[in-house]
């Protein structure tokens, strides 16, 4: 087993992982890094999976309070300390821990002041000092970052920007999707869950997922109850042929083929494939897996239908990812929405007369999403909207224009909440 450094005065107990930490949040506020994907290298050296945990802990902790952290920052230092310098970087780190986490005061200046070494040690101390002997509390639920919040004020109004701070404080439950949706009372009472849908288990903790029963013989894989929508869509494949696009990790090629589609799933990560073959081999469902480019590859023959979870700036799972907050700026949503026309665009073109298209974005930005189709619909008059089966849906959930689905921050709120997503159900016309 790996030997645990001896705690000195110059090692504190819990060093590693600070630093660690400070690896990781600057990957995701400097570099621009998604959490989870940065988080192994930011951690790399920590062989106890407690450190690791603790990690992510910290960092998740400080995303989803930083606003009201930095304004605790700010009100205790003379000059504003820049954005990205190490000596806000550690502050913010520490007050998540002493504020959220509940870390000993003292513990959080031990392990503070070494991240400073030949920096501000003497700054960060007092700030820390000064803070902490306030006894000071941030807002419950946190505020978001004034630039998200404007733009979701703007676009969905007070009530829903309200509800995603809510959502912010929140742990997001566990949703299930299952392989046999006859069997959903079943694994609701097995897995001590609750049943929105057909197929569907919810569970209110973030249990472990790979010790729970049923799923080394995949009879379910996670999968949020949004990102289950755009497939249940489609409805019974009866044996035709369907194109999963940017389809890794394949929760949605596992709803298709268990609901009769003959699929093939394109992505264009090998690596990302590799786990979608792996959840494939998991459940004993089938699917033709290519890696390709969508914008490069094509189908031999046009295909029955099409579900395009495009690439977006994913700031609808922010509950659960909450560094998309820092990192799905304005110019981001702008370039995801560049490729998302052209992907549309490419995929109209392969369906057969009466093929229907099921586009998704796990965005709450419109221009991912309705501003998206109306550009696509304008341009392609042989698309057209299909009304959406409500029993397709969770209660309360509906149509917010022909074919389309707005998922919102307030949703099922009594139940959990759900993830915010866009999602538009389209047909090729049969007589062109």
């Amino acid at each position: 087993m790996p030997q645990r450094q001896p705690t000195t005065a110059a090692q504190p107990a819990g060093l590693a992982a600070r630093r660690a930490a400070l690896r990781l949040l600057d990957a995701i506020l400097r570099r621009g890094e998604a959490l989870e994907a940065a988080l192994a290298h930011a951690a790399a050296g920590l062989e106890d999976r407690a450190d690791r945990a603790l990690v992510h802990a910290i960092v998740s902790a400080t995303l989803r309070h930083m606003t009201d952290i930095d304004a605790l920052i700010d009100s205790a230092t003379r000059q504003r300390l820049a954005s990205d310098a190490k000596a806000r970087m550690v502050l913010r780190l520490s007050l998540a821990q002493a504020l959220v986490l509940g870390t000993p005061g003292h513990a959080v200046v031990a392990t503070a002041l070494p991240l400073v070494d030949g920096g501000p040690r003497r700054l960060v101390h007092g700030v820390l000092g000064t803070l902490l002997r306030k006894g000071g509390a941030l807002p419950d639920p946190p505020n978001l970052p004034k630039d998200v919040a404007g733009r979701w004020k703007g676009a969905w109004g007070g009530q829903v920007l309200a509800a995603a701070r809510s959502l912010l404080s929140a742990r997001a439950p566990t949703d299930l999707t299952l392989r046999a949706s006859e069997d959903t009372a079943a694994w609701a009472e097995r897995l001590s869950g609750t049943s929105l849908l057909p197929g569907h288990v919810r569970l209110s903790d973030a249990p472990d997922i790979a010790g729970l029963e049923g799923f080394s013989n995949g009879s379910w894989w996670v999968q949020d109850i949004a990102a289950s929508l755009p497939g249940r869509l489609l409805g019974a494949g009866a044996g035709r042929h369907a194109l999963d696009l940017c389809a890794a990790p394949g929760g949605k090629t596992m709803q298709l083929a268990a609901a009769g589609w003959q699929v093939t799933a394109l992505d264009a990560s090998e690596r990302r494939l590799e786990r979608l073959q792996e959840n494939l081999t998991r459940t004993g469902l089938t699917a033709e897996v290519v890696t390709a480019d969508v914008l490069q590859w094509a189908p031999e023959a046009p295909v029955d239908a099409i579900l395009l979870d495009a690439p977006c700036s994913a700031t609808g799972i922010f509950r659960r990812h909450p560094d998309v907050l820092y990192r799905a700026g304005p110019r981001h949503i702008a370039e995801m929405a560049e490729l998302q026309a052209a992907l549309l665009d490419r995929a109209a073109g392969w369906l057969r007369p009466g093929g229907r298209l099921v586009y998704a974005t796990c965005s709450l930005e419109p221009d991912e999403g309705e501003r998206q189709i109306e550009r696509f619909l304008a341009a392609h008059p042989e698309m057209q909207a299909v009304a959406i089966d409500p029993t397709a849906l969770p209660n309360s959930v509906k149509e917010c224009a022909p074919g389309q689905l707005r998922l919102l921050p307030g949703m099922l709120s009594d139940a959990g909440g759900l993830d915010g997503f866009f999602i538009a159900h389209l047909s090729r016309s049969e007589s062109d």
